[in-house]
């Protein structure tokens, strides 16, 4: 198949026709939704459209247990793509990743998969290598300025939309949707162990890379597991509130496209945060699209990074 091999893929892949998005998490997180899936190795690919940009993309997705990756987008014709993102009728504002119609996989069919023309192809950058987080910090032995501390909310709770945007215009952190000219100034220091970083603002360490894509459950098992092995030295690490992962949210994208400093991982594009939504969901900090959102109880995977307080 032309599509695999121009990817680079293996030359067994098929697409499953039928996956969606919103199977996703059954399938390859809580190990019980649409199929069983047990070999952390098997990859499987669908197609959908990402709908978080000014226009709709039709996309190949590659997914494994705790693994997502877009490969490659698809340029369709783009009537086509906006007739099928307008048939899903009304969506919550924060889940614009769709299935496919039938119009589109026929489309599909005919002009991707049973053709040797590959240049409605795109393949996108994989990131699976090595990744450098590189920022000049100051060492945490070095002289500090005087800083004005803030003291932010630390203990888990329930949020709604409104008090989210209260929370996010209060402190000034940045926010796309709600709150474009925020802009928290945060002062971070290496504290020399590779593995975290101190905001002297906050008084808070945070975790430089962290968790893969995982239900809330597991992740708060991996963190219980990172305490009993006193990452770094401590034992009190613990999933950051709504209001410690904003402070985090630059203004600005750093070079690998994402709005936070280069010395944390991109490979947690945004990850969970120690509040649910009142009424119902999870609630997350997303630093590839810059704001805050939340998700159904229903769909709740999704990335960590812990942080702790310095004086615990």
């Amino acid at each position: 198949m032309g599509l695999f091999k121009k990817l680079d893929l293996a030359v067994a892949s098929t697409i499953d026709w039928e996956m969606t998005p919103e199977y996703t998490f059954g399938t390859f997180e809580s190990w019980g939704g649409k199929e069983r899936v047990r070999n952390k190795s098997e990859r499987i690919y669908y197609f959908f459209i990402d709908n978080w940009g000014d226009t709709p993309k039709l996309c190949l997705m590659e997914r494994g247990i705790k693994h997502a990756r877009v490969v490659a987008e698809i340029l369709a014709p783009e009537e086509l793509v906006q007739k099928c993102v307008d048939s899903q009728g009304k969506a919550a504002l924060f889940e614009r990743s769709f299935a496919i119609d039938k119009a589109l996989q026929k489309w599909l069919i005919a002009n991707v998969i049973e053709t040797d023309d590959d240049s409605k192809i795109i393949p996108l950058k994989s990131d699976d290598g090595e990744e450098t987080m590189t920022m000049d910090l100051p060492h945490k032995d070095d002289p500090v300025p005087e800083l004005q501390q803030t003291l932010l909310p630390d203990e888990p709770t329930e949020l709604s939309e409104e008090e989210v945007v209260q929370l996010t215009r209060r402190f000034n952190f940045f926010d796309s949707e709600s709150n474009a000219t925020g802009n928290f100034s945060n002062y971070l220091v290496d504290d020399g162990d590779g593995l975290t970083v101190t905001d002297l603002v906050t008084g808070l360490m945070w975790q430089r890379e962290g968790f893969d894509i995982m239900s809330h459950r597991m992740l708060c098992r991996e963190i219980d597991q990172l305490n009993n092995e006193q990452f770094a030295g401590f034992s009190d690490w613990r999933l950051p509130t709504m209001a410690e992962a904003l402070s985090l949210m630059e203004p600005e994208k750093n070079e690998r496209d994402q709005h936070i400093a280069p010395c944390f991982s991109s490979r947690q594009p945004f990850i969970f945060v120690a509040a649910f939504r009142n009424p119902g969901g999870y609630w997350f900090v997303d630093f590839k699209q810059g704001r805050s959102y939340w998700a159904s109880g229903t769909n709740p995977g999704g990335f960590g990074r812990v942080c702790r307080k310095i004086n615990s």
